[in-house]
């Protein structure tokens, strides 16, 4: 059967109502749910879980007296509780559907980056006081009663590997040193904090009194293997199986501007995947040097006709590796991922903002997103600009607006003075905002300042 190349077919000469490829349904209870309900519950039940734990500790402890007792049962504790906050950040990360769907990427993301400082936390505070309340109470130095624990406690050798691996990681993690490493080579160092995990479980089943021999160990048997089934799923059994079943494959690289190609792909039974404008997926292109890390990448045109199309910009050794793939090349993929979606419009009138490469999820927002939507485009030069032809194609269609909003940040001034001018009633819109995370952030404060409600703003950014 013939299908129509890319080339034959472009984005901007689509009909003016695209068809919706079937997507993911929510119960009906969670669509009815405030926005800011299930984040709440999700937290609740995180925290609550915490409080078990402590109850564990509670409910096995004795009378405590003397300095060696507080250190040592506060190193119990603080163990305790780092044990339950490593299987709880690994399954932020799961790629968990319902929690990816209706929470979306970014905010697992920020959830699991603000727990693993905790871990990290926790995990120090419980090396040092469990090392000095041994010492106090063994009579022994503290670098002396370092090495009887790390050499004679059962599991102890495997446990000091997987803490030298779990703070190796969360100091790679910092937001400084992120800088300096390139996304690939963080990816893969962050991969050990699974080894970590792994190395510390066997350690707290040994020496961790309070999980005794009955309901508490069960439970942490249950968290831990439960964990390790869902990533399995989720994260390597998914991904292939949906291999096997669509067999994807690069069908043409096309250049849209300086250091930006878009990707399109093409397979089997594409709409099974139930994927949505706004969404992204984490792809693995076969090919050399690319084939071992899954980065992500928005769709920047609505699922259908047979083709899926990613536009990535040259930021590091794989996106610039991306634009000299070939045709036939075939990808991997996982998703679709994420909550920046029709989902979350309330109301018709909706401003897409976009800036730099963060249009890519807008344009295709801006093809079938319901309502009234208003795209702005944010750029220094016009050479920067992306998509023209095609967004100014969408909004005659669909009788849109689309505006262009070019020059430093000191041509533009003020951005939510800059928006008001071409969106005079910019406090009644909702804004769908995409763009790099600095910028992000200067869009959001310049939109609270012009009167639009922080519950109105969606954005998501898909760094993890």
């Amino acid at each position: 059967m013939a299908t129509l190349s890319p080339a034959d077919r472009r984005p901007h000469d689509l009909p003016r109502r695209s068809r919706r490829t079937p997507g993911p349904r929510c119960s009906a209870w969670l669509r009815q749910l405030p926005d800011e309900a299930l984040p709440a519950a999700v937290l609740a039940a995180i925290a609550i879980g915490g409080l078990g734990v402590l109850a564990l500790w509670w409910r096995d402890t004795p009378w405590i007296s003397g300095a060696s007792e507080w250190l040592t049962e506060a190193g119990r504790i603080t163990g305790l509780l780092a044990g339950y906050a490593a299987p709880v950040l690994l399954l932020l990360m799961a790629r968990i559907p319902l929690l990816e769907r209706e929470l979306g990427a970014d905010r697992l993301a920020r959830w699991h980056a603000a727990g693993g400082r905790y871990l990290v936390g926790l995990v120090s505070a419980h090396v040092v006081t469990v090392s000095y309340g041994y010492a106090l109470t063994d009579g022994r130095g503290l670098i002396g009663e370092e090495v009887e624990i790390v050499f004679h406690f059962p599991e102890m050798i495997k446990a000091t590997l997987g803490t030298l691996l779990l703070l190796g990681t969360g100091a790679l993690s910092a937001r400084a040193a992120r800088r300096r490493l390139r996304h690939e080579t963080w990816y893969y160092l962050h991969l050990a904090g699974y080894l970590a995990v792994a190395l510390g479980f066997g350690h707290q089943l040994a020496t961790g009194a309070s999980l005794g021999g009955g309901p508490g160990r069960a439970a942490w048997y249950a968290l831990y293997l439960g964990t390790a089934a869902l990533i399995g799923w989720y994260r390597l059994a998914v991904p292939h199986l949906r291999d096997r079943r669509h067999r994807l494959r690069v069908a043409e690289v096309r250049p849209e501007g300086p250091g930006v190609v878009s990707v399109f792909l093409t397979g089997e039974r594409l709409a099974e995947l139930g994927a949505e404008s706004g969404q992204f997926f984490r792809l693995q292109f076969q090919a050399p040097g690319l084939r071992w890390a899954a980065n992500p990448y928005s769709l920047s045109a609505p699922p259908q006709h047979g083709f899926l199309r990613f536009t990535v910009k040259n930021l590091g050794d794989h996106s610039a590796a991306v634009a000299g793939l070939r045709p036939g090349t075939r990808v991997r993929a996982e998703g679709p991922y994420g909550a920046f979606t029709a989902r979350r419009r309330r109301g018709r009138r909706v401003l897409l903002l976009g800036v730099g490469v963060g249009i890519t999820p807008l344009r295709a927002l801006f093809e079938t997103l319901p309502g009234e939507p208003v795209l702005v485009q944010r750029a220094r030069r016009s050479e920067d600009l992306l998509f023209r032809a095609e967004l100014a194609a969408v909004a005659r269609a669909r009788g849109a607006r689309y505006h262009e909003l070019l020059g430093s940040r000191e041509q533009v001034g003020d951005l939510g003075s800059a928006l008001r001018r071409l969106v005079p009633d910019l406090a009644g819109h909702e804004v769908y905002l995409c763009g790099p995370d600095a910028l992000t952030v200067e869009a959001v404060r310049s939109l609270r300042a012009a009167g639009v409600r922080r519950s109105r703003i969606h954005h998501e950014s898909f760094a993890l």
